[in-house]
């Protein structure tokens, strides 16, 4: 680890970006350019302290799911990410068994949908990455174990999961879920990623069990998903699926058809879910 230029490619990366390149407001007359160190700390899911210590060349070493976040916060390219591993003592994560980095263009259109919820998700079902709407809605997914990041691994294993959505709506759900899995196995067999899941979930649930036999197969797209929110109520929401080039990637935005129940419930949940509320 060489902490001296780990230190300065932080404070350069973080002076270099302002408070709209990742859809924070600027709020008052800022003495010097970029974003605040309490800015990226909790744009990384980190204390300030920790944060503001590698930047002083005195913090511990970072592990692999900091130096992911650290390179998520500061918009940094592939390149600029694999030079952040490397100055953290870490071998950069390959391509090819997903790293999870999000690019930063689509992070750009993430952060500028202040008011509409969207998150982009691998193709594996991993939440890479939340607008404070999306948390507002689904929960904010740093607070869950990595694993439990998954939407898919928590619509067969987790009941307060699936309890978000009507009950008559579950196996269309699931069925979804285990289509789109499968076509993700047969295009990557050598990924093992989409192996390990499968083989973790037909063996944890029953259901994912009986529906991956039936051998259905179906890459999500455009969907419509009826959602229980527990403060603002059910919600329909018409969820349109933005690939990334690679298509391994997908940024999902979820809108309500104006002048419906929805479209207002959607609006209170921009005011109440804003306020540092924890759903999920």
């Amino acid at each position: 680890m060489d902490r001296p230029e780990l230190a300065d490619f932080l404070r350069r990366s973080r002076t270099r970006l302002a408070p709209a390149d990742v859809g924070l407001s600027a709020g008052a007359r800022r003495r010097t350019p970029g974003l605040r160190r309490e800015e990226v700390a909790q744009l990384a899911g980190m204390s300030v302290d920790y944060y503001t210590r590698l930047e002083q060349a005195r913090g511990p070493r970072p592990s692999r799911q900091m130096l992911t976040a650290l390179a998520r916060a500061l918009r940094l390219t592939a390149d600029e990410r694999d030079h952040l591993f490397h100055l953290g003592g870490e071998e950069p994560p390959r391509e090819a068994g997903g790293s999870g980095h999000v690019r930063p263009g689509l992070l750009l259109v993430l952060d500028r949908l202040h008011d509409t919820p969207a998150q982009v998700v691998n193709d594996c079902g991993d939440i890479l990455a939340q607008n404070a709407m999306a948390a507002a809605l689904h929960g904010d997914v740093s607070a869950r174990p990595p694993r439990m990041r998954n939407v898919v691994r928590r619509m067969f294993t987790d009941p307060e999961a699936r309890a978000r959505f009507p009950e008559e709506d579950h196996e269309t759900l699931a069925r979804n879920h285990v289509a789109h899995l499968r076509a993700v196995l047969a295009a990557r067999p050598d990924d093992p990623r989409p192996a390990a899941l499968v083989a973790e979930l037909r063996g944890s649930s029953p259901l994912f069990a009986r529906l991956w036999e039936e051998h259905e197969v179906a890459v999500r797209r455009s969907d419509t998903k009826r959602i229980l929110h527990p403060v603002v109520g059910e919600l329909t929401l018409d969820c349109e699926v933005l690939l990334s080039a690679e298509h391994d990637q997908r940024l999902i935005v979820y809108t309500a058809r104006p002048g419906t129940e929805s479209y207002d419930r959607l609006q209170l949940l921009r005011v109440v879910g804003l306020q540092d509320l924890s759903v999920g």
